[in-house]
């Protein structure tokens, strides 16, 4: 009976949308997070009667035909790109991105990643790096003796000494943008990774080319609405009993046909 592979496919479907959800809940807190969305397509469909065929008794066209669907894949679990609220931290080595754009930081194995993550921290050499110690680039040096840390919208960064009045250019942050930013690869942490369906990142400084700009002593807060998160959860949780009343249902036909025969 070919409702119980359709129902079947039916709960695996609402079963992966269920872990979607609760992957975007359990980031609701987690810095720059956008939440993502499962999306699904029809399975083939089995032509029993193709619409337009000719009826063999009388020669009339039939105008619908009969149609057999036999369930439900997924086709993608897609981002949802949008601007989180932004909250004043205070904090010297903290960025948010007020806008379009990514912050780029070279992996261990030299590879360049993607974040909007920009709460960043310093080595013991001075150096600018993300909370998993990976360095952003280009590479910027703080020196040891600094009082504090000043960055303005277009991503220069100016440390201020005790001894001196004028503060000092210590480098310049950019941001990458892509013509594609649900296509890059998501591998954790933050990160993200240019892939063919992404494009290539074209880097400028932060207010130019449509990129954002820098807003110093913030960070940008989740986009999860758990609200919209708990209710796209019930009706998920609805539709997996459905089609495991719909298997229960099959389950019983068959055994009536069986005790008939």
């Amino acid at each position: 009976m070919r409702a119980l592979e359709i129902a079947a496919a039916g709960m695996q479907a609402q079963q992966m949308r269920v872990e979607v959800i609760s992957n975007n809940l359990a980031n609701m807190n987690t810095t720059a997070y956008n939440p993502r969305r499962a999306e699904f397509a029809d399975l083939h469909y089995q032509q029993m009667q193709r619409p337009g065929t000719v009826n063999a008794s009388d020669g009339t066209v039939l105008p619908v035909g009969i149609q057999l669907g036999l369930g439900v894949r997924p086709t993608a679990i897609s981002v949802e790109l949008g601007q989180g609220p932004l909250a004043a931290t205070g904090g010297d080595l903290d960025f948010a991105i007020d806008g379009a754009g990514y912050f780029e930081v070279t992996l261990p194995d030299g590879r360049a990643a993607f974040t909007r993550d920009g709460a960043l921290k310093i080595t013991g050499d001075g150096l600018l790096v993300t909370s998993d110690g990976f360095a952003v680039a280009p590479e910027i040096t703080v020196p040891p003796d600094i009082r504090s840390i000043s960055v303005n919208p277009e991503g220069e960064v100016y440390a201020t000494f005790a001894d001196r009045i004028e503060p000092e250019l210590l480098g310049q942050l950019t941001l990458a943008s892509f013509t594609n930013p649900k296509g890059l690869e998501a591998i954790g942490s933050n990160l993200y990774l240019e892939t063919e369906a992404s494009g290539a990142p074209l880097v400028s400084a932060p207010g130019e080319d449509g990129v954002g700009v820098i807003r110093h002593r913030y960070l940008e807060n989740s986009t999860v609405d758990a609200v919209k998160e708990i209710t796209e959860l019930i009706e998920a949780q609805r539709g997996y009993e459905l089609n495991s009343k719909v298997i229960t249902a099959a389950d019983q036909m068959m055994g009536a046909m069986v005790a008939i025969r």
